[in-house]
């Protein structure tokens, strides 16, 4: 029964000389269906379509271009999803070939994030990106772009001064939305300075689309983020500060999922976003462990790691987690736990007392110093500050002092010795 969505018929191109062995085309297809339930569309079919070559004109040659109509037609889908980049060309043929919407990857994960986006930078960057997307296909695209611009309409097709007048109207609006997202920039620059001020060390939370980041970050912060088993649940990046276990703080961050042959223009536009990471004192890089092509996956999230710090290695502190494991059968866990890999379920909870642990013992390694003070008796205020912003490892009284051993950050050191006026030995 039609519940009123959209049909939508999804390809995966696969050129056999790629051989793009990291990755099965099985999972290519399910990751494409899984980009078109995102949105809630219908899938009114699915299939691989094997390539020896690409057609500049269609993609597909022009038997295969009939055999896809008579499939698509059958399946009475008014959409037809192309897994993979489509030239303007191309996407104008096939559309008249089929006579049906043809959308390609990069729109299908843009309409995602412009479904998906809530906060105000996270539609600037969305509708940002669609412009730079849409900019060059103006002439077979003239339908969307009523409707993007509130739907005015003409009866009849455009002329090109019409498409002219359009392309200067969204260079002028990118140019505007720019300008904004800068302001945005400069307010959460802000933002950051106040954290670096408490500070606590931030933790970002990064991976591939629905490996469970989410899922993961409610688990430990108590949160209600939303978490679904769907790609690309979580755009907008969430912040909240948690306890660790045996003392101290931090704050941690979910953020967007990658993934595979992400839109270009999504890269660069959401800079601002990202930058959450580069600011991160460690990344966990969160794995669906389960997932067939979790390697594929890795390198993807790797990939996107590194041109964001723009370099050729991995930063050394990402540190990497295998999650899902309850979808695991015994012996593949047992196979894996002897790499000695940190392994969790976010949804049943095992591992998470280890994953503290280890976090834990990281942040004491990288960013505290071990410090010892003498405290007047009647110090409360002093003992108390120690307790809010580090760690006390060992207190006891002798005369009329408290002698201290604490855990502090570099910053927290220089701030205690400025507030309270103390005998130090570090």
């Amino acid at each position: 029964m039609n519940d009123g969505r959209q049909r939508a018929y999804v390809l995966h191109p696969h050129l056999k000389r790629q051989a793009s062995a990291a990755r099965h085309p099985d999972s290519c297809l399910e990751e494409g269906i899984g980009l078109a339930h995102a949105i809630d569309l219908e899938i009114a079919g699915a299939e691989i379509v094997p390539l020896a070559q690409t057609k500049p004109a269609t993609l597909f040659g022009s038997g295969k271009v009939e055999e896809l109509k008579t499939r698509i037609e059958e399946a009475e889908a008014t959409l037809a999803i192309v897994n993979g980049s489509l030239s303007p060309v191309q996407q104008r043929n096939l559309e008249k070939e089929w006579n049906c919407k043809v959308i390609d990857r990069t729109a299908l994960i843009l309409e995602i994030f412009g479904a998906r986006a809530a906060t105000h930078e996270g539609k600037l960057q969305v509708e940002l990106a669609a412009l730079d997307y849409q900019k060059g296909r103006l002439v077979r695209s003239w339908t969307h772009l009523e409707r993007q611009r509130g739907g005015f309409g003409f009866l009849g097709g455009p002329g090109e001064s019409q498409i002219e007048i359009d392309r200067r109207l969204i260079r002028d609006r990118m140019a505007k939305l720019r300008k904004q997202l800068s302001e945005v920039t400069r307010t959460r620059e802000l933002h950051r300075k106040v954290r670096r001020e408490v500070p606590y060390p931030v933790v970002a939370l990064v991976g591939y689309t629905n490996a469970g980041k989410s899922t993961l970050f409610n688990r430990l912060t108590g949160a209600a983020v939303l978490s679904m088993d769907k790609l690309f649940a979580t755009l907008d990046p969430t912040m909240r500060g948690m306890p660790l276990p045996g003392g101290g703080k931090i704050i941690l961050s979910d953020t967007v999922g990658f993934v595979s042959d992400l839109p270009t223009q999504l890269v660069a536009a959401f800079r601002a976003t990202l930058e959450e990471v580069l600011e991160a004192d460690i990344l966990l890089h969160v794995r669906d462990i389960s997932h067939p092509d979790t390697q594929a996956q890795k390198q993807d999230v790797e990939h996107v790691l590194r041109s964001l710090f723009g370099k050729e290695a991995l930063p050394e502190n990402v540190i990497e987690i295998y999650n899902k494991i309850d979808r695991l059968d015994d012996e593949r866990k047992a196979a894996l736990s002897e790499t000695g890999a940190l392994m969790i379920s976010a949804i049943t909870g095992e591992g998470i007392d280890t994953l503290l642990t280890m976090i834990t013992r990281e942040i004491e390694k990288r960013f505290f110093t071990q410090v010892r003070y003498k405290l007047p008796v009647d110090d409360g205020k002093a003992l108390a500050w120690l307790h809010a912003h580090g760690k006390v490892v060992e207190q006891n009284v002798e005369d009329e002092y408290i002698h201290v051993t604490a855990q502090l950050s570099a910053e927290n050191i220089q701030r205690f010795e400025r507030l309270h006026y103390v005998c130090a030995a570090h």
